[in-house]
């Protein structure tokens, strides 16, 4: 059986490993001709192995569905460096700061996903989150873990411990009293 060749198309090439938004990390696996409706419809064939997922989207759509290579190292420090600093909680209702995190994941940007686990991430120290916050941390600290693992050569589970390790380098825990005061902190002489 022959080898595939390498196939490139608007400067994606098989094999290569790419974030999709709405579903983090996958490897094109094939770019391939498909006839819909009388039509010649050229596309990437994207896997996303851990979902046991595979995609199809159209080489003419890549830009509006968002579709990148992945990040270069410097970005991926600097959203390391980000889970480091102080959570900023917004004076919002939940479900409107839920809805925001959820748009920040589903954005694909590596530095808005570090935001969204900085912001949400507990320590043992801290009250304990919700079911839907522990839903959204999951989601966003997973995408990361996964774009992370792919740009440094790494596994996912090192690349999540380097992520909880940084968080935990983080500035001091916050407590409750940082979200109604939205971090600032009042010292008496």
């Amino acid at each position: 059986m022959a080898a595939k060749r390498l196939i490139q198309r608007q400067g994606f090439k098989t094999g290569e490993f790419i974030v999709y938004p709405a579903h983090g990390v996958g490897q094109i696996i094939d770019i391939e001709y498909q006839e819909i409706a009388g039509f010649s419809l050229e596309v990437f064939l994207i896997d996303f192995a851990k979902d046991k997922m595979k995609l199809r989207v159209p080489t003419s759509k890549i830009e509006s569905v968002g579709m990148r290579k992945l990040s270069e190292a410097s970005i991926v420090e600097e959203s390391l460096k980000i889970v480091q600093a102080r959570a900023r909680i917004k004076r919002a209702m939940w479900s409107r700061r839920a809805q925001e995190y959820d748009t920040k994941i589903n954005s694909g940007d590596i530095i808005q996903i570090a935001e969204v686990v900085r912001d949400l991430f507990r320590s043992e120290n801290q009250p304990e989150q919700s079911y839907s916050e522990r839903q959204l941390y999951e989601s966003a600290l997973e995408r990361m873990s996964r774009e992370v693992a792919a740009v440094q050569k790494i596994s996912e589970q090192e690349a999540t411990n380097l992520i909880e390790c940084n968080l935990s380098k983080g500035s001091p825990p916050r407590g409750p009293e940082d979200e109604e005061d939205n971090g600032r902190k009042e010292v008496a002489a």
